[in-house]
């Protein structure tokens, strides 16, 4: 799209929610701070003032002064305009990647960097699919559902995170991934038929992968400790592991040997209470034949 083009278009966009910067997040702050001292010390040196440097490329003066303060997540489109009207020869258009980090949720980046780390991840889940087995429909299904509804920007970005944890399947070596999934989240048709038997079906596909086990948890089996809410254990090459349950060390992470220990146990014995990985397979296929 053309530089014009742009302009037109994000002269509406501006002031959209979704682009200020977390308050409570370091890095992200930081990141910010430095691209918005870079974008302001080019248009100096290139002699343009605030106002005008802003209408060529589509904002008012007030929000090149919070982009360049920091206050204010700049848009790529806003990066590449910037490169191309102060010359900045692709120095500029290079900070939409950490840029683009920063739109991420700081817990979902902290989650990203642990599970990209783990060497084995132990997942059980009582109210929904894990993020990492989620299609991205049944994903955008799922964020809609909260309320208030978000915008959509800020949809779209959460999305955008949930999505790029995915990068985990293409790791080497690979990680082990075992998941035990509660029957109810199963049946519950989110997004609708469609969404819901493609998921499924991914479910499949996902399962069959060598270093993938997904079991699922029938309704009618109740004595197991997973009634307290989730339970995730992340376990890394070094030894060490991090996890946490809903119900206990108040729901927050927990790193202690001791404490993990508890959460490993419980989670051995959801893992029994469940069908087999095979048993779960055949369970999904007949539900994806019932659609």
């Amino acid at each position: 799209m053309s530089v014009n083009g742009e302009v037109a278009r994000l002269k509406t966009e501006a002031d959209e929610p979704g682009w200020e910067v977390d308050p409570d997040d370091d890095w992200g702050l930081a990141v910010i701070a430095t691209v918005g001292r870079q974008l302001k010390l080019r248009r100096e040196a290139a002699g343009m003032r605030a106002a005008e440097f802003g209408e060529a490329v589509g904002y008012g003066e007030d929000m090149v002064y919070k982009i360049e303060a920091g206050k204010r997540i700049p848009r790529p489109e806003y990066l590449d305009m910037a490169d191309e009207v102060l010359g900045a020869g692709g120095l500029l258009s290079a900070m939409k990647e950490d840029v683009k980090k920063v739109r991420y949720p700081k817990k979902v980046r902290d989650l990203a960097e642990l599970e990209a780390k783990a060497a084995e991840l132990l997942s059980y889940g009582n109210h929904n699919l894990h993020g990492l087995l989620q299609t991205k429909e049944y994903a955008w299904a799922l964020l809609r559902t909260r309320r208030p509804v978000n915008p959509e920007d800020q949809l779209e970005q959460a999305l955008a995170a949930r999505m790029a944890r995915k990068a985990i399947y293409d790791r080497a070596p690979a990680p082990e991934l075992s998941f035990v999934l509660e029957e109810t989240t199963l049946r519950r048709p989110v997004g609708g038929k469609m969404v819901w038997r493609s998921q499924l079906e991914h479910l499949i596909e996902v399962g069959q992968l060598p270093n993938v086990e997904i079991q699922v948890m029938p309704t009618d089996r109740w004595n197991h400790p997973g009634t307290g809410g989730r339970v995730q254990v992340l376990k890394f090459e070094d030894g060490t592991a991090v996890g946490r349950m809903d119900d206990e060390f108040n729901g927050r992470p927990v790193h202690d040997p001791r404490q993990v220990r508890i959460l490993e146990l419980r989670y051995g014995i959801i893992r029994a209470e469940a069908l087999t990985a095979r048993q779960s397979l055949a369970f999904v296929e007949q539900l994806v034949g019932e659609t």
